[in-house]
């Protein structure tokens, strides 16, 4: 396998799966330290592990700190907003986000806000005017913390834009994973001038969404897994584009050397970067991976982007810091 430089901008590594909990039922150990293992060796430099919810966002951060190429997000998922209210006091809450964005940021361990935005497809969590309420509030981490947005947009482009639009001036930078939507909220978005676009598995379903990918210009894309969810199916129509497959049994018949079936993780971003790279017609993935990886350090790891421009101003090579 070529050795293509990719960071994966969305693992859930608090999910149970990674824990060997599948449907509240124990079929394996935890597993995280393998899947890693893969990861690395299939190219993968970093993982940014998501948080959504304060708790989950604590977790994240702890699991960030086990290895130097972890980092993580804080912040509180759409369908999770509810949770402010329900603490019994809103703003302590908040203030508590805070403190956490600060203290991991200072680690150098958080890298984002999030993830937060709009999610109307599963209202039944949470409904649209608590969703709004939070979302909006949560601009207000990324002003105080000057940290980049890791965004949500499910069936609520026109709200989520509008949200946006407002508080465009409070936030340096943002990524709208796991993106789905049509090719006009597709340019909307990108009428923001400091707004990226997450692809996965979910991003290559359809020949609608294969024709929505093919319209995005190249420096405005990141990469991800949304793992263990959103994987490359077999049915989906971008499968034909991928070349690189790992032995898979399920969950039930473990093996560390093999992913479990039907549980998406790290190391697959390698297939998202295969089918991107097949839908817009480019043979050099090596070239793609590091335009890619570029767009990713822009917006979550600018200081490495100084430093490499630093070394080639001085004249000499440098090496990404892990």
């Amino acid at each position: 396998m070529a050795t293509v430089r990719m960071i994966d901008i969305a693992v859930n590594f608090t999910d149970g799966m990674f824990k060997g909990i599948y449907n509240g039922k124990q079929c394996h150990a935890p597993d995280i330290v393998t899947v890693l293992n893969r990861a690395w060796t299939a190219g993968v430099e970093r993982i940014i592990v998501t948080g959504g919810s304060l708790e989950e966002s604590r977790e994240a951060l702890a699991i960030a700190e086990t290895d130097g190429r972890l980092y993580c997000t804080v912040g509180v998922h759409p369908t999770r907003c509810k949770e402010f209210e329900d603490s019994g006091d809103p703003e302590n809450h908040f203030q508590a986000l805070l403190l956490l964005a600060k203290e991991g940021k200072r680690k150098g361990k958080v890298v984002a806000v999030g993830e937060c935005g709009l999610d109307y497809d599963r209202l039944h969590f949470c409904p649209a005017e608590i969703q709004k309420k939070y979302f909006e509030k949560q601009f207000e981490l990324a002003y105080a913390t000057k940290l980049p947005m890791f965004l949500h947009m499910r069936a609520a482009a026109e709200d989520f834009c509008e949200i946006v639009e407002r508080n465009k001036d409070r936030f340096c930078a943002g990524v709208a994973h796991s993106f789905t939507g049509t090719s006009e909220e597709r340019d909307k978005l990108l009428s923001f001038e400091n707004m990226y676009i997450g692809v996965n598995g979910c991003s290559l379903k359809t020949a609608e969404n294969i024709d929505v990918v093919k319209g995005l210009p190249l420096e405005r894309v990141m990469i991800e897994t949304d793992s263990p969810y959103c994987e490359v199916k077999s049915t989906h129509a971008g499968i034909g584009h991928v070349k690189t497959v790992w032995p898979s049994k399920k969950k039930e018949r473990y093996d560390q050397e093999s992913i479990v079936k039907g549980r998406n993780e790290p190391c697959l971003v390698r297939q998202v970067l295969e089918v991107v790279a097949g839908c817009k017609g480019i043979e050099d993935i090596n070239q793609l991976g590091n335009t890619l990886y570029h767009n990713t350090c822009r917006v979550f790891f600018p200081q490495d982007l100084d430093t490499a421009a630093d070394a080639l101003l001085a004249g000499s090579p440098t090496q990404p810091t892990k």
